[in-house]
C-alpha cells in the first residue's frame, strides 16, 4: 500500500484494508460490506481513506453527526429515490455507476439505512459500506436485517504487528519469524531484543488507534494512560446507552470485574467475584452482551485433548479477556504500567496478564480461544491450537519455571508438539518448542 505525503502513517497499515480492496474487485455479484467493530478501532478512518484512494467519488454519511438524513430511508428504498434525496441534501456529491462508494456510518443509529442495504446490493451500480458500533448494531429490534445482501467484516484494535508498523517499522513477522518456529535456531539477539522491547511496550499502550497515535508521536506513556482512562469511561457509557435495561448495572459489574478475574490463581471466570453469591443465572446474558458487544473474548475449558476442540467444550467453564491488552493495563492504574516496564511486576497478576497478552494476540488472528484444566488436578495449559486436525498445547509463562502441565500432555500419542512462550530466545527438547512470547503472532 502506497504511502501519500501528509497522510497519516498509522491508518494506511491495517490488514482490514487489503479485505475491502479484495471485495471492491471481485468479479460477480457484490454483496454491500458491513464493517463491525468495537468503538474507536478504526473503522471510520480506513473506509474514508479506502474510498478517497480507491473511487473516482466517494459519498459518506454518518447519523450521529448527520441526524437528519435518516429520514431519506424511512420511505421508498429505491435506490433512484435515495440517490435523489441523497444529493439534495448533500449539494455536490457525486454518484457514478461504477466508480462511487457510498459509505453508511454509523448505521446502528439508523435502522432502516440498514434494511437499504438489500437494495443497493441488488442495483449494484454502486459500491456500499456501512459501519457500525458492536455495541448497538444488533439491538435495535425494529431493524430488518437484509440477510444474504451484506458481508459482514469485523474490525479489531490494532494487532501487534501493525502496532510495530504504526511504529514506522516496515516488517512482516511470518517471514521474519518462520525460520525459527521449530526452536532449533535462535533468534539473534538484536532482533530478539527489539521485538520483545515492541512486546512490552504494546503490552501497556496496546491497539487502540488513537491511543498508538499518541504513543508514536510522543512516546508518553502517562499521556497514553489519561486516554485508554477516557476511553474506558466512554465504553461504561455505552454499555449504559446500549444494553438491554435488565443488563446495564450487570454488564458493567462484569465488565469492571476482569482485572480481578485475571489476578487470582485460577483465572476461570467467577460469578462470586463479580458480586458475592452470584450465579450464571443473574450474570450470563450480561456477559453474552459484552461478547457480542466486542468488548470481550472467551476462551472455553475443553473435557478432552481431541480433535475437534469445539465438540468437546465445557461452556459453563471459561475465562474472560478484555478486547484490548492496553485497556487490561490500564484498568489496574498507571503504576501497573510502570512495573510491567521495569519488570518490577511479580505475583499472580503478572501471570493473568501475559496470559492476556497472549490471548489478544491470538484473538486478533482470528483464532478461537480454549484452555485445558484436568478436573480435580492442578494439570492446566493457558491456550489449545488447532494446527492440521491436531491439538498444539501452549504454556505461557511470565517469568522462568518449570511446564509440568505440558510436560505431561506432550506425553500423550496424539500430541506431536506443544509450544511454551516466554521472554526468552528459542529451544527445543523433544516435542517441546520453547519460542519468546512475540512469537505467538506466528505459532
Amino acid at each position: 500500500m502506497r504511502q501519500e505525503k501528509g497522510v497519516s502513517r498509522l491508518m494506511l497499515r491495517r490488514k482490514i484494508y487489503d479485505k475491502l480492496l479484495a471485495w471492491k474487485n471481485s468479479t460477480g455479484k457484490k454483496d454491500a460490506v458491513l464493517l463491525r467493530g468495537v468503538r474507536q478501532c478504526g473503522k471510520t478512518y480506513i473506509v474514508r481513506e479506502f474510498g478517497k484512494r480507491e473511487y473516482e467519488s466517494f459519498v459518506e454519511i454518518n447519523f450521529i453527526e448527520r441526524p437528519d438524513m435518516q429520514s431519506i430511508f424511512s420511505g421508498s428504498l429505491t435506490v433512484d429515490n435515495m440517490v435523489q434525496q441523497i444529493k439534495l441534501s448533500m449539494p455536490g456529491c457525486q454518484f457514478i455507476p461504477g466508480k462511487t462508494l457510498l459509505f453508511l456510518d454509523e448505521i446502528q443509529d439508523a435502522p432502516n439505512a440498514r434494511t437499504s442495504l438489500k437494495f443497493w446490493t441488488e442495483d449494484g451500480r454502486y459500491d456500499c459500506i456501512a459501519s457500525g458500533s458492536l455495541l448497538g448494531i444488533d439491538y435495535k429490534n425494529e431493524v430488518s436485517i437484509p440477510v444474504g445482501y451484506e458481508q459482514q467484516l469485523i474490525m479489531r484494535t490494532l494487532d501487534f504487528e501493525e502496532f510495530i508498523w504504526a511504529l514506522g517499522v516496515d516488517i512482516a513477522l511470518k517471514e521474519m519469524l518462520t525460520p525459527y518456529l521449530d526452536g532449533t535456531k535462535r533468534v539473534p539477539e538484536a532482533m530478539h531484543n527489539s521485538l520483545n522491547k515492541y512486546l512490552q511496550e504494546y503490552m501497556v499502550v496496546g491497539g487502540l488507534p488513537e491511543v498508538v497515535d499518541e504513543y508514536s508521536k510522543n512516546k508518553d506513556f502517562y499521556a497514553v494512560h489519561v486516554l485508554q482512562e477516557k476511553i474506558l469511561r466512554d465504553y461504561q457509557d455505552d454499555i449504559a446507552k446500549y444494553a438491554l435495561n435488565q443488563d446495564k448495572i450487570k454488564a458493567k459489574q462484569c465488565f469492571l470485574s476482569i482485572p480481578r478475574q485475571l489476578s487470582k490463581e485460577n483465572h476461570k471466570f467467577q460469578y462470586s467475584v463479580v458480586e458475592k453469591k452470584a450465579t450464571a443465572r443473574k450474570f450470563i446474558s450480561s456477559l453474552d452482551w459484552l461478547h457480542n458487544a466486542g468488548l470481550i473474548d472467551f476462551a472455553y475449558n475443553v473435557n478432552s485433548l481431541w480433535f475437534p476442540l469445539k465438540a468437546y467444550v465445557k461452556e459453563e467453564q471459561f475465562r474472560v479477556y478484555l478486547c484490548d491488552i492496553g485497556l487490561l493495563v490500564a484498568m489496574y492504574g498507571y503504576q501497573m504500567k510502570v512495573a510491567l516496564l521495569s519488570n518490577a511486576l511479580e505475583g499472580p497478576a503478572k501471570g493473568g496478564i501475559y496470559e492476556s497478552l497472549v490471548a489478544d494476540i491470538l484473538a486478533k488472528r482470528g483464532e478461537e480461544l480454549y484452555y485445558y484444566k484436568k478436573e480435580d488436578s492442578t494439570l492446566e495449559i493457558e491456550f489449545m491450537l488447532e494446527r492440521d486436525c491436531k491439538l498444539v498445547p501452549v504454556e505461557v509463562k511470565a517469568k522462568k519455571g518449570a511446564t509440568r502441565s505440558l510436560n505431561e500432555l506432550l506425553k500423550l500419542e496424539q500430541i506431536v508438539k506443544g509450544y511454551k512462550l516466554t521472554a526468552q530466545n528459542t529451544g527445543a527438547v523433544d516435542k517441546k518448542i520453547t519460542l519468546p512470547l512475540y512469537m505467538a503472532a506466528v505459532i
